[in-house]
């Protein structure tokens, strides 16, 4: 893994809103934190570490992008969706919209779901995990693009239960 991989993964990171993500390959390991105080600055920070025969180079801490005008510009918009109940992912893994790429989506704006109907399918380790619905309603706003990743909790879908 070079350096232009690891930038590029610590920028992937702090877009996509995670606190902590750890990769572990055969000689290299990274941690890479994010934290999104209001407070404070969004830092991110990354270790190598090598394997004992090569000699070991410390790397200077990368600093991410601040991410409190992001939090700020999405508060009105809260607001607006606070009457909207929110499908989240289950998992971390990859969103998929369709069950396969011919198919259509299993969902969009305007459709009327019932509990336990697919929603969308996340896949996570090469398995395919279906994402049923626990609430019912209309399908107000699709938050999540097709073959985006996602994490743990991530809001996906904004339904109006009335």
């Amino acid at each position: 893994m070079d350096i232009r991989e690891i930038q590029n993964l610590i920028k992937f990171v702090a877009k996509s809103g995670a606190t902590e993500v750890k990769l572990e390959m055969d000689d290299i390991k990274i941690t890479i934190k994010t934290t999104s105080d209001a407070s404070t600055e969004g830092t991110t920070t990354y270790i190598q570490q090598l394997p004992a025969s090569q000699p070991v180079q410390q790397q200077a801490p990368a600093a991410a992008q601040p991410q409190a005008p992001a939090a700020i510009q999405a508060a009105p918009v809260a607001d607006d969706n606070a009457k909207y109940l929110v499908i989240k992912s289950p998992i971390i893994g990859t969103l998929y919209r369709k069950p396969s790429p011919d198919k259509p989506t299993f969902v969009e704006v305007g459709s009327t779901i019932s509990k336990g109907d697919v929603v969308c399918v996340i896949e996570a380790m090469k398995l395919f995990n279906e994402i049923e619905s626990e609430i019912s309603g209309k399908i107000v706003k699709v938050l999540v693009d097709d073959s985006s990743p996602v994490e743990y909790d991530q809001p996906l879908f904004l339904v109006d239960p009335s």
